[in-house]
């Protein structure tokens, strides 16, 4: 059985603007929440981080970003369950460098832009040292 993601709609939208936004280079950002019954993400909501990566290929979410989701997470009693970011012009799925630096547990939803128009979103979820597809479900 694939893990699985709850993202609400608006929230996927969000995050297709922003990456659109973004293009050609990736954006990026930390998913809040909570894990539920059998390892189940429920995405609560976004919150947007500036890529540090020089070029278009990397992302290097700010620590600062990362921070204040923390802190704002642990003020709603949630939790940081996951980060998204863009794939420009490449596949919504995870590269060498996302398994290098990927958190197991965590939930990584990639979108795919290209030529600046959303092409997918995928989500996936490190475990046993590589990553399996989740399911997306909206509430």
């Amino acid at each position: 059985m694939n893990p699985i993601l709850v993202l609400p709609g608006p929230l996927q939208a969000e995050m297709e603007m922003l990456a659109r936004r973004g293009y050609p280079r990736e954006s990026c950002g930390l998913l809040l929440g909570w894990s539920g019954e059998n390892g189940r993400h429920v995405v609560h909501y976004q919150q947007p981080g500036h890529n540090l990566a020089a070029g278009n290929d990397r992302y290097e979410l700010d620590p600062e970003d990362y921070l204040a989701a923390e802190m704002a997470a642990k003020a709603a009693g949630l939790a940081i369950i996951g980060t998204w970011h863009s794939h420009p012009d490449h596949p919504a799925r995870p590269s060498a460098t996302d398994l290098a630096l990927a958190w197991a547990g965590w939930s990584y939803v990639i979108i795919a832009v290209s030529s600046g128009n959303v092409a997918e979103l995928r989500s996936w979820r490190l475990g046993g040292g590589d990553f399996a597809e989740e399911e997306i479900y909206h509430d």
